[in-house]
């Protein structure tokens, strides 16, 4: 039998402390995206209305199909930075007409739905996710272009926005733009490079230059209508390819192009069954201990979000530190690596070598579950090849080219996030659990590792060390480290897609298998030189 039978004490003062150490987590994660929600706060939001506009995510609401699931992205993007958290857009993927589609839209309620550098990264990774699993790029488009005090950081790199869409197009993935309000200067080029683009009459404006600047460089007098409006690219400009005469006329005509795209998934079907877990998903609130430094089973999370709780576990006492076998999720299959007690040692580093080699040999998917501080380390481990051994795991992980999706759910350190493919290892989607934590190693083994050179150093130069300035510095570091490895400021970053509900991480991860099926899967046929 493969199914996972749980050995999880719900009843236990572990799980309680646990859970309640999670739910606190989460309504700091809650109460950062009713920021997001709120845009520009009430008085621009208000203002917005009464021009007879809809919100952002109003806008998007009525251009997914009625009931659908929107899995937005990034949206504490900017988070602990000068910008508003959520960086002045929306970003996500949502079913239209029964396409899965990466919809952008800006938030004209948060400075006018300008760019700053945050909302260019996250433009940025909503292309790569675009290209990279085969989607449809609907921008809803209101936006008074860059940032002007930031153009230092925004002009140079966001050129890149542009080179996206044409390649997008290139690649025979469509890109359609409906234009809601001001689409000026920089931003007047997203309908200029988009394949489809939809227009309000006597609402968007497009142009190059506004009517100010063009008095200044040419000294032409003009207005926004007859400069850029839409019955003038309709009419004689050509930009636009429909007119609208309001937004939800807009919406309509887009998903009509959408419905017309001819469009069909290049992957795998999933089986027509929905097959629920046998384990309750509501008990992922209490598997991960507060104190990341107690191990906890990774079969527990797997049985909760896996079909029927079915895992066929590959390798089962052989580096028992990672836990690595073949499932499905919502009907895809996948393979999935997951960490057991922390600490890779060679034997997991060539056990996950192998099992990467064997799913892009049958072309699976790839989950990997983080709870690592790393490779071991020590003369022993040195010695035994643990060098060789983990190059051999991030060789595997770095040419492997099925498509890997990665789930942040405890620690995540040194060069085992890297074997567990992180951030920098380009994994299709990467989310993380509000309890998981990322960096170098733990604040206070840092703090000891500069503490111990510190003191070597003042007695190689022969001098007294002081001890209170030392736990000075290790408490100052420990407390740097410990606010830079936390979810909201790594995901500020975006170095992950979003911090999740670990009980949305089922359904999270079976609308990310999803959307990688819209392209083919193949896996790799050659990998990097591995040191035997």
């Amino acid at each position: 039998m493969t199914t996972l039978k749980s050995l999880l004490d719900t009843n236990s003062a572990e799980y309680t402390e646990a859970a309640k150490a999670m739910t606190g987590k989460l309504a700091e994660i809650e109460a950062e995206h009713t920021k997001v929600l709120a845009g520009g706060g009430e008085k621009y939001t208000e203002r917005h209305k009464k021009r007879g506009k809809l919100l952002a995510r109003e806008r998007i609401e009525l251009l997914l199909d009625p009931d659908s699931p929107f899995l937005e992205l990034c949206p504490l993007a900017a988070w602990g930075s000068d910008f508003p958290v959520g960086a002045s857009t929306v970003v996500g993927i949502g079913v239209v007409e029964g396409i899965e589609c990466l919809i952008v839209a800006n938030d004209p309620t948060v400075r006018g739905g300008t760019s700053n550098p945050w909302t260019v990264r996250k433009g940025f990774r909503a292309n790569d996710i675009a290209r990279q699993n085969r989607l449809p790029v609907i921008s809803l488009v209101e936006s008074g272009g860059a940032d002007l005090p930031t153009q230092k950081e925004v002009f140079i790199p966001g050129g890149r926005m542009f080179r996206d869409l044409t390649q997008l197009s290139a690649a025979g993935i469509p890109t359609i733009a409906l234009v809601f309000g001001n689409s000026t200067a920089g931003g007047a080029y997203i309908p200029g490079m988009s394949d489809h683009v939809v227009m309000i009459k006597e609402r968007s404006k497009v142009f190059l230059a506004g009517p100010p600047l063009v008095k200044m460089a040419t000294g032409e007098e003009s207005d926004d209508e007859t400069l850029g409006g839409a019955e003038m690219h309709a009419r004689k400009s050509g930009l636009a390819d429909y007119l609208a005469v309001d937004e939800q006329d807009a919406i309509r005509i887009g998903r009509n192009i959408v419905k017309r795209l001819g469009w069909k998934k290049q992957g795998p079907t999933p089986r027509a069954a929905v097959i629920e877990p046998i384990e309750d998903p509501e008990e992922l609130l209490g598997i991960v201990p507060a104190d990341l430094r107690i191990p906890f089973d990774p079969r527990e999370v797997i049985a909760r979000i896996v079909d029927g709780s079915d895992f066929d576990e590959f390798k089962q006492m052989y580096g028992s530190s990672l836990v690595t076998g073949w499932a499905e999720l919502h009907g895809y299959p996948v393979g999935i690596l997951a960490n057991a007690r922390g600490v890779l040692f060679s034997e997991e580093s060539q056990k996950a070598t192998q099992f990467i080699q064997l799913a892009n040999r049958s072309n699976t998917p790839l989950l990997f579950l983080h709870n690592t501080t790393g490779y071991m380390v020590g003369k022993e481990y040195e010695e035994g090849g643990m060098i060789k051994h983990g190059s051999m795991m991030i060789n595997a992980v770095s040419n492997s080219t099925v498509p890997h999706i990665s789930i942040l759910l405890g620690a995540s350190y040194g060069a085992g996030h890297y074997g567990m493919c992180g951030r920098a290892f380009d994994p299709r989607f990467l989310f993380a659990w509000p309890s998981s934590k990322s960096a170098v190693m733990g604040g206070a083994q840092l703090a000891g590792v500069i503490s111990i050179v510190s003191r070597a150093s003042a007695e190689a130069r022969g001098q007294a060390f002081d001890e209170e300035a030392d736990a000075g510095m290790r408490a100052m570091i420990e407390n740097q480290i410990e606010a830079e490895s936390v979810p909201m400021f790594l995901s500020g970053r975006l170095y992950d897609d979003g911090v999740i509900d670990p009980r949305d991480t089922r359904t999270v991860v079976g609308m990310c298998l999803s959307a990688i099926a819209n392209a083919r899967i193949d896996g790799a046929e050659n990998f990097g030189v591995f040191r035997m």
